[in-house]
């Protein structure tokens, strides 16, 4: 039940939007297996807290991409996520081809440590 309404929420969005842009996450990568207990200086869930832009649209059954926007001081990758209506799918890799025809990293790769 909760589930339906917050779908049906995240669709009326979509009545005014035709796209819905965020970042993919909340920080930049970390470690694997040392997921994120401090983001910003705000204590979040080990297992939530570094994903809030992802997780509602992965519970509303939206269209969404995530595409290489820019790097970190230290050279991270950071992700924006383009999301559209349910079905969306033409619209959203149209907009995730535009965006990467605009800012091209395919030749960047970040240091591996």
């Amino acid at each position: 039940r909760d589930l339906e309404w917050h779908r049906a929420k995240v669709a009326r969005l979509f009545l005014d939007f035709d796209l819905l842009l965020t970042p993919t996450l909340a920080t930049t990568a970390f470690p694997i297996g040392q997921r994120p207990k401090v983001v910003e200086g705000k204590e979040v869930h080990p297992f939530w807290g570094f994903t809030p832009f992802t997780f509602p649209f992965n519970m509303s059954g939206n269209t969404a991409a995530s595409v290489p926007c820019g790097f970190s001081r230290k050279g991270l990758p950071i992700g924006l996520q383009i999301v559209g209506r349910k079905g969306a799918e033409a619209e959203v890799l149209a907009a995730s081809a535009a965006f990467e025809r605009a800012r091209p990293w395919l030749g960047y790769r970040p240091p591996i440590h």
